[in-house]
């Protein structure tokens, strides 16, 4: 439980830190982020729809007792939330 529950805290940080940047003017770098960003005029809905639906894959790998898959998903997004902090720090 402690992976999925991490993994839905790095993507609310993630999340937060995307929105930090979109306000500043930085393009969106994930494809499939930019996409769903390109489909409203507040970016708020689609980071939203889209952590959503990636928790929700989480959550069926998680029931799927995926844990290692989880796992190297909770280190990617560690990186970019870290990467993201940095960025911001500058």
């Amino acid at each position: 439980m402690a992976s999925l529950l991490l993994f839905i805290a790095l993507q609310i940080c993630d999340g937060l830190t995307t929105a930090v940047f979109l306000r500043h003017g930085v393009a969106e770098a994930n494809p499939l982020v930019r996409f769903a960003l390109g489909l409203s005029t507040s970016p708020a809905l689609p980071l939203i729809g889209v952590k959503a639906a990636g928790c929700a894959l989480a959550w069926i790998a998680w029931r799927g007792n995926r844990l290692r898959m989880l796992w190297r998903a909770n280190c990617f997004f560690a990186a970019c939330v870290a990467w993201n902090l940095v960025a911001l720090a500058k």
